[in-house]
């Protein structure tokens, strides 16, 4: 039988994400000061961004929890495709100036301290402002499947 994580998971993982902004060490990104809670990763070589980003996974999906958790570092400029997920995604922004976007609707600015949910099976985009790094948390449920990767969102849609 597969066990489910409480409730409150998602509640623990906002107030480490507070505590540790808070007791964050400030570093050197893209030339500007940032506030740093995890490492930047590695590059993200998939095909699935406009633009170079980098990825710190935190918490790999398993057996018993289906959630992954990553840091995603955005350059200026950098953007996800659109996509969508089966069983929804939380954003956390923990610095920087970004975009989040869903299909049919305005595009969002994001700024340190946001949090957008995505619900499941919405198709939508996110990445860095044209000017700024972006510095998200990425809290994605894959019990009901992985991400559907679509187009990528062209340079009007970003500007628009």
């Amino acid at each position: 039988m597969r066990r489910r994580l409480p409730d409150t998971f998602l509640t623990l993982v906002i107030v480490f994400f507070l505590l540790t902004k808070i007791h964050g060490q400030t570093r050197k990104n893209f030339g500007t000061d940032a506030v740093t809670i995890f490492p930047k990763g590695a590059k993200i070589n998939n095909g699935n961004f406009t633009g170079t980003a980098y990825l710190q996974m935190l918490m790999a999906p398993d057996s018993v929890n289906s959630t992954a958790i990553g840091n995603v570092t955005f350059e200026p400029g950098s953007r996800t495709k659109w996509h969508s997920h089966a069983g929804g995604q939380i954003l956390l922004v923990t610095d920087g100036i970004g975009y989040y976007q869903e299909k049919g609707q305005a595009k969002k600015i994001l700024r340190r301290g946001d949090v957008i949910k995505c619900a499941a099976n919405i198709v939508h985009w996110h990445g860095a402002s044209a000017d700024s790094y972006f510095v998200q948390i990425a809290v994605t449920n894959n019990s009901r499947g992985a991400v559907v990767w679509l187009g990528s969102v062209t340079d009007e849609e970003y500007l628009k």
